[in-house]
């Protein structure tokens, strides 16, 4: 087969596949010159190209540095394209199916993880590796059964099957698995009551529920890492809260744990690393959420940089599965003045709402706004704040129905920032690689061409890839 002929189609990638998870024909590699021994696959979830942007402005206007991403873009230190990331169904893609792209190397439906249009079930990428002798794994700021982990871990017809997927990682026995969704583990909160958090322990898991537990492990065991009932929090609020950041770790600490454990495998390991949260942020229009979610991202990224600078068999790619609510600085008389409140701003705006009741005095509402971001509140814009507690409000990730959309409005007066709604949208995304098969990138690619750009760069032998 022709290498060309390897992307033609997403199909391709799923024909025979189900009965080649844990072939011993998949444990060995072709021995070649210039092979990516381990990959790092980072994604900042729903970063529109706006949030890449003003993270980096907020980067070096603040620290007097810029982004890790972009500095990798001034150097010329990495080969750059724009990936379509389009789902079977639709050019606007979920999660599930832009991971399942990924994973399984086929377009699926909007809400599926790896199971195609007509049933079929791709072995996800994360079983071939390991069936190849790698060690493997996620991190994320979401919960670790969430869409993005999830879709390179198994196949599954829904996305919200959390607690199935909660099992299925037990079964799979991957290597460190780090992130939120202590309600799918929890006999308190499953229908069927069981206690997976003591069934991942009596299988001989290191099972780690805060940060000093986590950096404290050995790593010689496999490890699930929980640290939330659902996503953790913003990189913001932990930052500004003692306690959260003595008991949370961030998406940069949980990034060289997992690389510190998995690189001590000698054939090599394959980490993905998810900024999950960065796409809630812009479901909530939440700007402060948002830039400081990226911001914490891209210090994964420089972990995951500097361990692939010192280790030339290392390929990292560095994308996002969508953009989502495409934000960005617009301009006004005080557009720099105005963006500079985020450099002192103390909470994101999920925080602050929640901090707010029907009985709050306009007063109130106001004192809390210039205390936290530095926000002036118009006596007429408090009202409407206190206003919509009466009525609720609507949105993704949002069980409280805190009024983000309207919030977003009346800030772009104060930080000139600005959005295009509250979704996902169908741009053409950031994608970046570096290391050991990234000359072989093109500048614009399929995201569903990356699950086989991927196995060839660890020269897998060819069953992997048909």
């Amino acid at each position: 087969m022709k290498r060309r002929d390897f992307f033609k189609n997403g199909l391709l990638t799923t024909l025979g596949l189900g009965a080649l998870g844990a072939s011993p024909a998949l444990a060995t590699t072709i021995k070649r010159k210039g092979l990516a021994k381990n990959i790092i696959f980072l994604v900042s979830d729903g970063m529109s190209s706006g949030t890449l942007n003003m993270a980096d402005i907020l980067m070096r206007h603040k620290y007097g540095k810029p982004s890790t991403w972009i500095d990798l873009y001034e150097k010329n230190t990495v080969k750059r394209g724009l990936m379509d990331t389009a789902s079977a169904n639709s050019f606007v893609t979920d999660s599930a199916a832009a991971g399942s792209a990924w994973g399984g190397g086929m377009r699926v439906r909007n809400g599926a993880l790896n199971i195609g249009p007509n049933g079929e079930k791709p072995v996800p990428i994360l079983q071939k590796f390991k069936s190849m002798g790698k060690a493997v794994g996620c991190v994320t700021t979401v919960q670790i059964t969430h869409a993005t982990p999830a879709s390179f871990c198994v196949n599954n017809g829904s996305r919200n099957a959390m607690p199935e997927i909660a099992e299925d990682y037990l079964k799979l026995r991957f290597d460190v698995m780090l992130g939120g969704g202590a309600n799918y583990f929890s006999p308190e909160k499953r229908e069927d009551q069981r206690d997976l958090f003591e069934a991942y322990r009596q299988t001989g898991f290191d099972l780690v529920r805060n940060k000093a537990e986590m950096l404290n492990a050995k790593g010689d065991k496999p490890m699930m890492g929980v640290f939330a009932d659902e996503g953790l929090p913003y990189a913001i609020d932990r930052n500004t809260d003692p306690s959260l950041s003595q008991s949370t770790p961030s998406l940069p600490e949980m990034t060289q744990k997992a690389i510190d454990i998995m690189s001590k495998n000698p054939q090599g390991f394959v980490l993905q690393v998810e900024g999950g949260k960065v796409d809630w942020a812009a479901h909530g229009n939440d700007g402060p959420a948002l830039l400081y979610d990226q911001v914490d991202f891209d210090e994964a990224v420089k972990i995951a940089m500097a361990f692939a600078l010192n280790n030339d068999d290392t390929l990292v790619i560095i994308t996002t599965d969508h953009g989502n609510s495409n934000p960005g600085l617009f301009y006004s008389g005080q557009a720099n003045k105005n963006f500079e409140r985020l450099y002192e701003t103390k909470a994101s705006n999920e925080w602050i709402l929640n901090q707010i009741n029907p009985d709050f005095s306009l007063d109130m509402v106001r004192e809390l706004f210039v205390e936290y971001q530095q926000i002036p509140l118009k006596t007429e814009e408090a009202e409407a704040i206190l206003a919509s507690y009466q009525v609720g409000a609507d949105g993704l990730y949002n069980p409280a129905n805190l009024p983000f959309h309207q919030l977003a409005g009346i800030q772009s007066r104060y930080t000139s920032i600005q959005w295009a709604g509250t979704n996902h949208s169908a741009d053409y995304v950031e994608l970046a690689m570096y290391g050991p098969g990234s000359e072989k990138m093109n500048g614009f690619v399929k995201n569903y061409e990356l699950h086989n750009f991927m196995l060839e760069a660890c020269g897998a032998k060819r069953e992997l890839f048909v």
